[in-house]
């Protein structure tokens, strides 16, 4: 009796690490928990992480950035992703989106900080002039990194009025005391 609820349980376990949705399919929608730019007209910092992409999420997470200026119609997005430097591009990437809080394929995304209003206003500057200095732009490895956990990692010790504490599973993330 013991050994098949031993196989069930690995059955169920090796079952988990695969699913039907391929990275093409999987829900990149809103979550909903970004303030929506059309409403909220203060400016606005938000650092999220998800769920890493398949087994590796059982793990760790992917984390990153979005600012929105005072009366900005969209946020800045900036995140480091590794697939970029398999084509040639910089790992790290910035866009503009009015939705930062989409699902990583698949991962719904957690805030793991959310500043509102004039401290949010005179942080942006900041982060965006960190950003610009990010040692390892165009470099990722999965562990010990330079990875996406980096990333928001090092914006956080560049600007420590963030007083940004990342996940426990943020695996990577200890790779930012090397800038």
């Amino acid at each position: 009796m013991i050994k098949y609820i031993g196989l069930l349980l690995i059955s169920v376990l090796l079952s988990a690490c695969s699913t039907n949705d391929s990275w093409r399919t999987a829900s990149r929608e809103s979550a909903g928990i970004a303030p929506a730019p059309e409403t909220e007209k203060e400016a606005v910092i938000e650092f999220y992480a998800a769920d890493a992409y398949s087994w590796r999420g059982w793990f760790a997470v992917h984390t990153w950035v979005a600012t929105k200026e005072k009366n900005a119609t969209e946020y800045t997005v900036y995140e480091v992703v590794g697939w970029r430097v398999n084509r040639g591009l910089p790992a790290l990437s910035e866009y503009k989106t009015a939705t930062p809080d989409r699902y990583w394929f698949g991962a719904k995304p957690e805030k793991i900080l959310s500043i509102i209003g004039p401290n949010a206003d005179a942080l942006i500057p900041k982060i965006s002039e960190a950003v610009k200095h990010y040692p390892w732009a165009n470099e990722y490895t999965v562990f010990p990194g330079p990875n996406s956990n980096t990333f928001p990692t090092w914006i956080g010790r560049q600007v420590p009025e963030l007083d940004l504490n990342m996940p426990f599973n943020a695996i990577g993330s200890g790779y930012a005391d090397k800038g």
